[in-house]
């Protein structure tokens, strides 16, 4: 049998085709020196393989000969000669070796599988490819068969494209479908933090809830008790004047039946007198009795059908006895509250004191251990001058400190009255700007007297001053604590609970020129948020509480930021209604109009005070309106704005007044 020929050395290039997996990077290089490699290696090798056929032309069955083991055959035969040989095979032994062809073709793909890459990201490719060189040897050795197999192996390959091209378009579906993974993972996660807070809030509610019904239950056995020990009371009553009503019917029975005793006797006794005959009497005061009998039946009906009823009168007046007792234990227990409440305020600063009081105490310890020898200061009287007279009442009632201090000015103001000039300190920028100069500055040596007047004019402007910017400062405590009342009265139970729609309403109410987004502002600020309902409670003293650093909470912030804004937007509307610039001058009666027309609702006394503070005047010494001299009085706009800013400005009404329906 012939060898089998030799195959050109561009199968190699033309089957390994270089496939590159979406999303997977490779090294063209290295594959291109590898399929060099390959062909090479498939050059030589090939030259040295060949086909071991059987018998016939045909190939050998090995390995279907196996040691023990009989052989199945699953083609059908086809033809008498293929039975002749099909039973030639079955005699020959069992031990048949296995065909060079075979062990060649075996041997040279465990060496090129030896010699692949693995590690690559391509390595599948590379191991694929010495299957398709040795499918392609016996696609080439047998040319019987070449049609076939190049069919199986073009549709081998066909379906591999085609299932590349499907993981290469299903690449991206891999990327998009871990990004929803992820984004549905953070929408649970998202959902589960959600529905925690939501039990939470839930469990809050019930807790809430619970102490409601407890505190009710409390108040209705209460009211019970009461109830019971006023039913008992009323029954105590009842029985006594049940007793009362009769002892006094049986007490005018027995007068009645006296005085008909004694009318009788009188009759016997002296029948003339009447002038009437004794059988007519008789049978008169028999009628009487049969009468007396039938009334006390009636009266005995009476008092069995009416004996449990109370008089109106009574119950009228028990009833009144309860409600003053109702009204009674509602003030009792609301001091009762309002002495708890105190109590626990009380025990909180008793808390606190004891706290300081241990603080103190360490700090003293400290002190005493740490803290050097009290120094002799009668070694002072010497030095200073005026002797030890002088020098006891410098340092009467004068710590150490003070004392040093003392010394110190004693020492300098000798040093100081000796000099008549001081030298400049200059005009650098650490120097104070109370102390530049450059130059000899004279030494005035002022008295006593000189310099208290001096402070005396100091502190007055700045007292002036002070009570400009603290007027503001005031305004907006006294806001507060108003608004705080308001919510104190809309909190109807007491318990320092309020609704969002009261905070809503009270807020409306206290601020009635505030824009609605600015209420919105103030309710975000208290704890309100989107999906908040009118029914939520606000533990409204929360909002007015400040923290260990003294720093309000957002509530309080916003409001004082919603002030200043509203007064910038109160003094840009004057700037506007006026039309000048800020170094242009403005006369009194331009500002004094302005006003009212930006602000119509503005009163006679506020009026005069932003004047007064705007040109600096006293508010005694303004000019009435329409008075000539009001026309001299002008000041910088500039400087008028500045000095408005400085109070407490806030508007008084609406922009334009409504009409009067």
């Amino acid at each position: 049998m012939a060898s089998p020929k030799p195959r050109c050395s561009s199968f190699a290039t033309t089957s390994r085709t270089h496939i590159q997996p979406s999303g997977v990077t490779v090294d063209d290089s290295y594959l291109t020196e590898a399929k060099s490699s390959q062909n090479r290696k498939f050059s030589q090798r090939q030259k040295t393989l060949s086909c071991q056929f059987s018998i016939g032309g045909h190939l050998s069955p090995w390995p279907t000969y196996t040691s023990g083991q009989t052989i199945l055959h699953n083609r059908k035969p086809c033809s008498y000669d293929y039975r002749k040989r099909a039973g030639s095979w079955q005699q020959q032994p069992l031990g048949t070796t296995k065909p060079r062809y075979l062990e060649q073709l075996e041997n040279y793909l465990r060496k090129e599988l030896l010699l692949l890459d693995l590690s690559t990201d391509s390595a599948q490719e590379l191991r694929l490819q010495p299957y398709r060189e040795i499918f392609e040897f016996f696609i080439e050795d047998f040319k019987t068969y070449k049609p076939l197999l190049s069919s199986i192996k073009n549709a081998y390959e066909v379906m591999l494209a085609h299932q590349r091209e499907k993981i290469r378009a299903l690449e991206p579906l891999k990327a998009k479908l871990v990004t929803v993974n992820e984004d549905c993972n953070e929408r649970i996660l998202a959902m589960r933090a959600e529905e925690r807070y939501e039990i939470s809030m839930l469990k809050k509610e019930k807790m809430n809830l619970l102490k409601l019904i407890d505190k009710k239950n409390e108040e209705k056995i209460s009211l019970q008790s009461e109830v019971s020990k006023l039913r008992k009371n009323l029954a105590e009553e009842y029985l006594h004047y049940l007793g009362e009503r009769d002892a006094r019917k049986i007490l005018i029975a027995d007068l009645n039946e006296l005085r008909y005793q004694r009318e009788d006797m009188s009759l016997a006794q002296s029948p003339g007198i009447w002038g009437e005959d004794p059988v007519k009497l008789t049978l008169a005061l028999k009628m009487t009795r049969q009468d007396l009998t039938r009334t006390q039946m009636e009266l005995n009906t009476m008092k069995a059908n009416f004996g449990d009823v109370v008089p109106r009168r009574d119950f009228e007046m028990q009833e009144k006895t309860n409600k003053d007792l109702q009204e009674q234990l509602d003030s009792l227990r609301g001091d009762y509250e309002e002495v708890c409440k105190e109590h626990e305020i009380l025990l909180q600063l008793h808390m606190t004191t004891l706290k300081e009081r241990d603080q103190f105490y360490s700090e003293l310890q400290e002190i005493q251990r740490t803290s050097t020898p009290r120094p002799d200061w009668t070694k002072c009287e010497d030095v200073v001058a005026g002797g030890p007279d002088r020098w006891q009442m410098l340092a009467e009632g004068k710590n150490s400190d003070q004392l040093v201090d003392v010394l110190l000015e004693e020492i300098g103001e000798g040093l100081l009255r000796e000099k008549d000039f001081f030298p400049g300190l200059g005009y650098g920028e650490a120097i104070p700007s109370f102390l530049r100069f450059d130059g000899i500055v004279e030494n005035k040596k002022p008295t006593k007297k000189d310099v208290v007047n001096l402070l005396k004019d100091a502190w007055k402007e700045r007292l002036v001053e002070e009570q400009r910017s603290e007027s503001v400062y005031i305004k907006q405590k006294e806001t507060v604590v108003q608004l705080l009342k308001e919510m104190t009265n809309a909190d109807s139970q007491n318990e320092g609970l309020i609704t969002m729609e009261n905070l809503s309403t009270v807020l409306k109410s206290t601020f009635p020129f505030k824009k609605e987004e600015r209420i919105q502002e103030l309710m975000e600020a208290g704890g309100w948020h989107s999906n908040s309902s009118n029914a939520d409670l606000l533990n409204y003293h929360s909002l007015f509480i400040e923290d260990e650093e003294g720093q309000s909470m957002p509530f309080v912030q916003k409001l004082w930021e919603q002030y200043m804004d509203e007064k910038d937007e109160y003094l840009q509307e004057l700037k506007q209604e006026l039309g000048l610039e800020l170094h242009d001058k403005v006369t009194l009666p331009k500002v004094r109009e302005a006003l009212m027309n930006i602000d119509p609702g503005l009163d006679k006394q506020t009026l005069n005070s932003y004047l007064s503070q705007a040109f600096q005047l006293p508010m005694t010494e303004l000019p009435e309106e329409g008075e000539e001299k009001e026309e001299a009085i002008m000041e910088q706009l500039q400087i008028a704005l500045e000095q408005l800013q400085m109070i407490d400005l806030r508007r008084m009404g609406p922009r334009e007044q409504e009409p009067a329906s």
